[in-house]
């Protein structure tokens, strides 16, 4: 029997009471009451906020947390500026 982990080397896994959950990159997105949190191919979210500043500040937190990234959208829907808050290399050229 494989795990996760084996299954989907690409996923990030972490265990809360000996179940695996996935990491997910955040999005700040337009929502009908505000702003909303929403995990990578969540189809509900997991906060919404009045304003933009408020759902950024929830969802950086939840990005340092987990050492996902952070995708902001304009009212638009587009993606206008991303965080990242994973591992980075220790040097990278240029």
């Amino acid at each position: 029997m494989h795990g996760l982990e084996d299954l989907y080397p690409s996923k990030v896994f972490t265990r809360t009471k000996g179940k695996p959950m996935t990491k997910r990159n955040q999005h700040v997105v337009p929502h009908p009451n505000g702003w909303a949190v929403k995990g990578e191919n969540a189809t509900r979210p997991s906060a919404v906020a009045a304003t933009q500043q408020e759902a950024i500040e929830q969802a950086r937190e939840i990005t340092r947390n987990q050492g996902t990234e952070l995708f902001i959208h304009g009212e638009n829907g587009r993606i206008r500026e991303r965080d990242s808050h994973g591992r980075d290399p220790k040097s990278s050229p240029g």
